[in-house]
């Protein structure tokens, strides 16, 4: 009977949240206020932590790996390196039972907040972005119930962390969310930015489009009721490109490599040959017809910030980097550099992906960081050429 009970409660939430009012602002909401320019001022240029508290090799989010995945040395070497901010994305899975959404699991929050507590000790300002696995994004696409607990467990988590630095604290919902439906995604988004608003009333919220939070997708919907948003887009166009021999995505990746950029018909010829795969050759060569170079990266991120203009909210790209493992250097860092460049003159903060991991700024031997001086580079960074020779500290 109770188990009953308490889901007639989930559904009646569900009914609640689902149909809710539209999450577009009137203008009255639109004026009463918005971001702080200090705020978004802290967010200019970061770097994303990933395979850390999401993303951990298989799974593994004991306390042995959280506390020497990234540690104290890392984070004070992010800072020297130029950054003034990190995206700290974390799986929820650890923290979320379904049955009971408000009740953040102990054991883990623990260890979240050490981390959490290292990153602003540092004088970085810190993105904890709810980063989960696909299974949990694809069950927001058309679970009622399970996207109501979401929503409950943000109203939890920003209760917990509202006692940190609202100049420095940001909330990101959702990594790219798999819903296709941009109405249903405006729907759970508004919920949950209400939720987080209720929980953490100072914090500024991070949003974003529905599907993989490309530029395309942050134009199917419009803004929050709540003036404390920033909006958020990734960008790895073309991804024929940034993520050549990458095994996770299309079945055509791991059959292109070495490919150049800029590109074009020429360039990419010797490699059609080469490419035995039907659909990775028809993606080579429609990459090379495409040309892409600065100024298509520029076209490509325009809409975005025509987007944001036109509605008077903030911008930042959250995400964007290119697969190390298969793309020629000096291609790969031209094109971070054509992308970083782009966003900058159009104002918008940037976040890359990722510090240590196969898009990395870094590279990590026997837990020693050594930085590499081209990314950074390309970054616009001047960098720090020598991490030291002290073992890694752990947070507390």
């Amino acid at each position: 009977m109770q188990r009953q009970l308490v889901r007639a409660l989930v559904l009646a939430l569900v009914a609640f949240s689902i149909a809710a009012a539209s999450a577009v602002p009137s203008r009255a909401a639109q004026s009463a206020g918005g971001v702080a320019p200090s705020r978004l001022a802290r967010l200019r240029r970061g770097i994303n932590l990933s395979h850390w508290f999401a993303q951990a090799p298989k799974g593994d989010y004991s306390e042995a790996h959280l506390k020497s995945h990234t540690t104290r040395r890392d984070i004070t070497l992010i800072r020297e390196l130029g950054f003034d901010h990190v995206r700290f994305t974390v799986e929820p899975a650890p923290l979320f039972d379904e049955a009971a959404p408000a009740r953040l699991r102990p054991g883990h929050l623990r260890h979240l907040d050490a981390a959490l507590d290292m990153l602003l000790a540092s004088g970085l300002a810190v993105i904890l972005d709810i980063h989960p696995a696909d299974e949990f994004k694809q069950r927001l696409k058309v679970d009622d119930p399970f996207a109501a607990a979401f929503v409950e467990f943000w109203r939890a988590l920003a209760r917990h962390v509202a006692g940190r630095d609202p100049e420095r604290l940001f909330l990101e919902i959702l990594n790219e969310p798999l819903v296709e439906d941009a109405g249903r995604w405006m729907k759970i988004q508004a919920r949950a930015a209400a939720a987080i608003r209720e929980g953490a009333p100072r914090h500024t919220i991070v949003a974003t489009g529905p599907r993989w939070s490309a530029v395309s997708e942050l134009l199917r919907i419009e803004p929050l009721a709540d003036p404390n948003v920033i909006y958020n887009f990734h960008f790895y166009e073309p991804h024929t490109f940034t993520h050549q021999g990458a095994t996770w995505g299309a079945d055509y990746w791991p059959h292109l490599k070495g490919l150049p950029y800029p590109s074009d018909p020429q360039s990419v010829s010797p490699l059609l040959e080469r490419v035995e795969d039907r659909a990775a050759r028809e993606a080579l060569r429609q990459y090379g017809e495409e040309r892409w170079d600065a100024a298509r990266v520029e076209r490509e991120i325009a809409p975005a910030v025509e987007w944001a203009r036109k509605r008077g909210v903030p911008l930042v790209c959250d995400e964007f980097g290119a697969y190390r493992a298969f793309t020629p250097p000096a291609a790969r860092l031209r094109w971070v550099e054509d992308v970083r460049k782009a966003l900058e003159r159009r104002g918008v903060g940037w976040t890359m992906w990722d510090y240590a991991g196969s898009f990395a700024v870094v590279l990590k031997k026997g837990g020693r960081a050594t930085p590499d001086p081209q990314t950074l580079a390309a970054l616009g960074l001047p960098g720090k050429q020598q991490t030291g020779k002290r073992k890694g500290e752990r947070f507390r």
